[in-house]
């Protein structure tokens, strides 16, 4: 019987029976028909777990089509441009896995003469590749016996034993790594981390877990308790902020110009309009071109750690003028082919 884990201490952990449990709920109503199931290819099962991150499902199916036909093995995704990698990548968010998936495939390649190695320990030093990811692949590619820890994951764990220690601790993390690591089956590690992964993303969800239908629900203690939505504990609260930028869309006989945003930082790597930190450094820069900038609707994008206040002005020059600087006049027709952030890949395709 499972108790609850007020502390990140010693827990009398569930049984075998939940390892036995989720292993046939998900050879039974599991999820088997995924592109990226199937398989022992690490490639394959790499670039799903990364795409995955952060992302639905239901959003990555076509971008891992298109990536795979793109870039069909690990060599392919090392030898091409970065900027390929970004534009293929538009939509998807979080570019720094991007960056970092470019970078992995070449250490894959540099280090490991393109080959995957096969343990978890390994494929954890690899860039953008964290503890979870690589036991996700090492568990799936060459059958090792390790524990997976995501988001997901973490809320079917914390729920079923019970485990009210704040995550936002580190000490509170490692120990329940450590009780993911005691529940792995002897056997069957592929059904069984697949099982974990299906019940966090279907059944065991954020809000309004359907509990009743849980394989592992006779076994948790949260549904015990009756409130499952208070696990997992995690008390440090983001802290959003507010960004405010101008953007000077210059346009001159079909052609955007353009510049590339720096190697870190928000949007790094992709191209953009020329951004101004206020009005007035943008219409100074205006009136040395010799014309006035039209103002256009605010944008407001919506990130992770803060909103991000766009203030487009659009200036149409009759002739290419010198002296702006690094950067690149792009036709409208070609833009589809650069790595542009989605709110201004809105914004050129509005006109």
């Amino acid at each position: 019987m499972a108790v609850i884990a007020r502390e990140a201490g010693p827990l009398s952990l569930v049984t075998a029976e939940f390892a036995s449990r989720l292993i046939d709920w998900q050879r039974r109503q599991g999820r088997h028909s995924l592109p990226w199931q199937n398989t022992r290819d690490p490639y394959r099962v790499w670039l799903s777990e990364i795409m995955l991150q952060q992302t639905q499902v239901a959003t990555v199916l076509g971008y891992y089509a298109r990536f795979l036909a793109r870039f069909p093995d690990v060599r392919a995704l090392a030898a091409a441009p970065l900027d390929d990698v970004l534009t293929l990548w538009q939509g998807l968010g979080y570019y720094s896995r991007a960056r970092n998936l470019h970078r992995c495939a070449q250490a894959v390649v540099e280090r490991h003469g393109g080959a995957f190695p096969p343990s978890s320990e390994q494929l954890a030093e690899l860039p953008g590749i964290g503890r979870s990811t690589a036991a996700a692949i090492a568990a799936f590619c060459f059958g090792e016996r390790v524990a997976i820890l995501d988001g997901n994951v973490k809320r079917v764990l914390t729920r079923v034993l019970g485990f009210e220690a704040d995550l936002a601790q580190a000490a509170n993390e490692r120990a329940l790594w450590a009780h993911a690591t005691r529940l792995l089956p002897r056997t069957g590690i592929e059904p069984y981390t697949q099982g974990l992964m299906d019940l966090g993303a279907t059944l065991c969800s954020t809000r309004s877990p359907s509990c009743l239908l849980c394989p592992v629900g006779e076994l948790c203690v949260a549904r015990q308790l009756g409130e499952p939505e208070r696990f997992p504990v995690k008390s440090r609260k983001l802290v959003r902020s507010l960004r405010e930028n101008w953007w000077l869309w210059l346009e001159c006989k079909g052609q955007v110009w353009l510049v590339q945003r720096p190697d870190s930082g928000v949007w790094a790597g992709l191209w953009t309009l020329p951004l101004f930190d206020d009005e007035a450094a943008l219409l100074a820069a205006a009136a040395r071109l010799g014309s006035e900038a039209q103002p256009l609707p605010t944008i407001r994008h919506v990130l992770t750690h803060f909103d991000w206040i766009l203030h487009p002005r659009r200036l149409h020059l009759a002739e290419a003028p010198g002296g702006l600087g690094p950067g690149r006049w792009v036709p409208r027709e070609t833009l589809h082919e650069i790595a542009l952030p989605s709110p201004l890949k809105k914004l050129l395709n509005s006109d």
